[in-house]
């Protein structure tokens, strides 16, 4: 290996010496969606008809809040930036706006990491509180 490919950064998308390289919309998606969920306090919020949750629409293949779940994401790559829409729920008791700052940035460094765009703008929906949220088991 020579010292000059040694220096060069990661391959971004766009031109290289190499070639073009570009990561589809739909890649960008399933990164965004996976950074949000990699929170310990966001994941997936409920369907929502005329601004109320649709109960039992688990049983229907319908997303609800699950913390584990991963958010309805939309990403728009307009050449070497993406924009990228969440709609997350947040766990009951914690502050809105910490969870929301750090999903924010989450997802712009895994973005950038992983696909090698800027992310201009993360716009973040919070749509729901997880409150069903099941305590950890006891030790017996």
């Amino acid at each position: 290996m020579t010292a000059v490919a040694e220096a060069r950064p990661a391959a971004l998308s766009g031109r290289t010496e190499l070639g073009r390289i570009t990561v589809a919309d739909g890649v960008v998606t399933k990164i965004a969606a996976q950074a949000a969920a990699e929170h310990p306090d966001a994941g997936s919020a409920a369907a929502r008809v005329l601004g109320r949750a649709v109960p039992g629409a688990g049983r229907l293949g319908v997303r609800g809040t699950d913390l584990d779940a991963l958010p309805k994401t939309t990403v728009q790559v307009d050449g070497s930036k993406a924009y990228v829409s969440l709609e997350i729920a947040v766990r009951w008791t914690a502050s809105v706006t910490e969870v929301t700052a750090q999903v924010r940035r989450h997802v712009r460094e895994r973005v950038r990491e992983l696909a090698g765009l800027e992310v201009d703008e993360v716009h973040i929906v919070v749509a729901g509180l997880a409150t069903d949220v099941t305590p950890p088991p006891r030790v017996q």
